[in-house]
């Protein structure tokens, strides 16, 4: 039987069929990604729980490596979607709204299946160059977000603190995530009350 051609595939990875065949298999990647962790990752588990053959796996995503970065790209694309037209509401509005729109980022870290899956990925992405770079791009995209928010907010604040500000913005919130779901630490009131003003503030 002779080979597929990139375009062969490519096309086939989009007709309906082979579409939602790629979905089942990453959501059975993140399903294992969520239960059991990193190690437990490979592309024979996730044909089993995808109840899919090997092959079909093998076929979609070429390496371990390349099927992980499509999980983290969907998941990352996601929270994207979700977190755009909050910074755009809020560009619209009165500085007043800016707590609001903290507490609406916070709320990701309701989310536990959301938090495990990104501390996996976290991890992963010390050893593995392929998820830093697809990490790196979304927090870039995510600085972003927050660096035209400040833009619009203060106009005259130079572009150099503007973007260490959208930084230590997307630091705060992101990192607070380990901290907030009970994977490193339970969440209080107290501390909860202080990493608000402080992000609020960042935002002026």
């Amino acid at each position: 039987m002779s080979e597929r051609s990139p375009e062969q595939e490519k096309r086939t990875a989009t007709t309906p069929k082979g579409a939602q065949r790629r979905t089942l298999i990453l959501d059975a990647a993140e399903q294992i990604l969520f239960e059991s962790g990193y190690g437990e990752l490979t592309m024979r588990a996730v044909a089993v729980t995808a109840q899919t053959r090997l092959g079909h796996v093998q076929y979609y995503f070429h390496s371990r490596t390349e099927l992980i970065a499509a999980v983290l790209r969907r998941t990352l694309d996601r929270s994207l979607d979700r977190l755009a037209p909050l910074f755009t509401d809020a560009a619209m509005h009165t500085s007043s709204d800016t707590e609001g729109l903290v507490r609406q980022l916070l709320a990701e870290h309701d989310d536990p299946q959301l938090v495990r899956v990104y501390a996996e990925l976290w991890a992963l992405a010390g050893r593995d160059e392929a998820v830093a770079a697809v990490l790196r791009s979304f927090y870039g995209d995510y600085q972003d977000h927050v660096a035209r928010l400040l833009r619009t907010r203060n106009p005259a604040l130079p572009e150099t603190l503007c973007q260490a500000r959208a930084r230590v913005f997307t630091v705060l919130i992101e990192g607070a995530a380990l901290f907030r779901s009970g994977i490193t630490a339970q969440r209080t009131e107290a501390a909860d009350a202080e990493l608000i003003n402080t992000a609020t503030a960042l935002l002026g």
